[in-house]
């Protein structure tokens, strides 16, 4: 028998208080309860409202705690993106975010040396292969589905070698280092 929690507030108490102990203990507000239905509701990517409930709740509350993490709204329709482009893309959400993570750290403005844009760092010659020079790379929405679409045909390419699929996304093709960057992120931080 599957136990449901009867509300989103219960949800939301049961997580803050099993925060940290030196974070600061605060009941969620009114707004961010309210985000977190507006977040629930526009999302198609997930099976039932519960479901996206819980991932949001918990990935907000992971996220919360990064260096560049977003505002509690912002958040939100960050995660909602990442969990809708990476079910479009056949991809597991928890990846996604350990990608951006370790390509960005969740700063939707960064810049890489050599060039590569946003929160999936993809590089803007892709704008002129796709035909669309005027995209803007720091669009949350342009740049998951970019950068998960090319995450996903590289793990085609690689018959669902992870390992390389990664490898090849930061260009490191026959080197480790990078995929194990993004496996101690996902095991550490976003697995479930």
């Amino acid at each position: 028998m599957t136990i449901r929690l009867p509300s989103l507030g219960l949800l939301l108490v049961a997580l803050t208080l099993m925060a940290p102990l030196h974070a600061e203990r605060e009941r969620p507000d009114d707004t961010l309860r309210e985000l977190v239905r507006e977040a629930v509701a526009t999302s198609d990517s997930f099976e039932d409202r519960y479901d996206a409930e819980v991932w949001l709740v918990d990935m907000s509350s992971r996220l919360s705690h990064r260096p560049h993490a977003p505002e509690p709204e912002e958040r939100l329709e960050l995660l909602r993106l990442v969990h809708q482009e990476a079910r479009r893309g056949a991809l597991q959400p928890e990846l996604v975010l350990a990608v951006i993570e370790v390509e960005s750290n969740f700063d939707r403005f960064a810049i890489s040396e050599a060039g590569a844009l946003g929160l999936m760092q993809v590089m803007p010659f892709w704008l002129e292969e796709l035909g669309q020079p005027e995209a803007n790379l720091f669009r949350l929405r342009t740049n998951l589905r970019i950068g998960t679409t090319i995450l996903r045909y590289y793990l085609d390419r690689e018959q669902g070698d992870l390992r390389r699929a990664l490898a090849r996304y930061n260009g490191s093709v026959g080197k480790d280092w990078y995929p194990n960057r993004v496996f101690r992120s996902l095991n550490g931080r976003w697995a479930p």
